[in-house]
């Protein structure tokens, strides 16, 4: 592995090959903070794929992506005067020694759940009104339910048992199906069927399970499986009966075992 002297070249010469950039391309000139959002999100989402692919040389390739991207919004942020990326890693190392007591301090701590709960309250004690305040409104809806559930179980806010949690999916579950029986409104048919999956993704984090990790890969699961049957079927799908797709759904599920 690269010595500490030459990660700090490597990071100087990602330094100043941004500003090179900036200086020279045309591309990289006209570029605003504004205009680099929705790349970053993208080079976000390419990094999620690679880690759920488990694609080490993919993993690295999107990290360097992102630590470019970074170094981008620093520089703009530099001609600016607002700050430059200096500010920026002093800024996040104040933050880290400060919400580390324990580490950086005389504070104990017992287990992960003890440093978290330190966690949320020095964010508190920071300026934060809320304890919710620092989940991203734009999060998906999924993950940021699992993000608030995480935060407000550092107050107490949360269930004892997994067994209890379950009983909330059943009940939620009974709810929805009421409604739907009922031929209840669709916007309250939309809101019991919001409490299931609420209470679904409150289950999965009691039984260690990341909801968004698991459905994506369910998801991945569907379209090998479904690409599979348009590859093998000996006439358009269209003039197929389910019988016969789900022949070959479950000869994917067989080689997806062998494999």
């Amino acid at each position: 592995m690269n010595s500490f002297q030459q990660k700090l070249e490597a990071f100087g010469r990602l330094l100043t090959t941004m500003d090179e950039l900036r200086e020279q391309c045309p591309w990289d000139r006209k570029q605003t903070i504004g205009t680099l959002r929705n790349l970053t999100i993208e080079e976000t989402y390419e990094l999620a794929d690679a880690i759920l692919s488990n694609d080490l040389p993919g993993v690295k390739e999107e990290v360097g992506d992102i630590m470019l991207h970074m170094v981008f919004y620093a520089r703009i942020a530099s001609e600016q005067g607002a700050f430059d990326i200096a500010d920026v890693l002093h800024a996040i190392c104040d933050k880290l020694v400060a919400r580390h007591p324990h580490i950086y301090g005389d504070v104990k701590v017992k287990d992960e759940e003890e440093v978290k709960r330190n966690w949320e309250q020095l964010k508190l004690k920071e300026g934060k009104k809320s304890l919710l305040q620092g989940v991203p409104a734009g999060l998906p809806a999924m993950v940021k339910a699992y993000r608030m559930q995480e935060k407000t179980k550092q107050v107490g806010f949360e269930w004892e048992t997994a067994e209890q949690v379950w009983d909330k999916v059943e009940e939620e579950i009974g709810e929805l199906r009421e409604n739907i029986e009922n031929q209840a409104p669709q916007a309250d048919i939309e809101e019991e069927f919001g409490d299931v999956l609420f209470a679904l993704i409150n289950y999965a984090r009691f039984i260690g399970v990341d909801p968004e990790t698991a459905l994506e890969k369910v998801n991945r699961k569907f379209k090998s499986r479904f690409e599979y049957i348009e590859n093998q079927a000996t006439k358009p799908l269209q003039e197929m009966s389910l019988t016969e797709m789900d022949v070959l759904w479950n000869e994917a599920k067989v080689k997806e075992k062998v494999g």
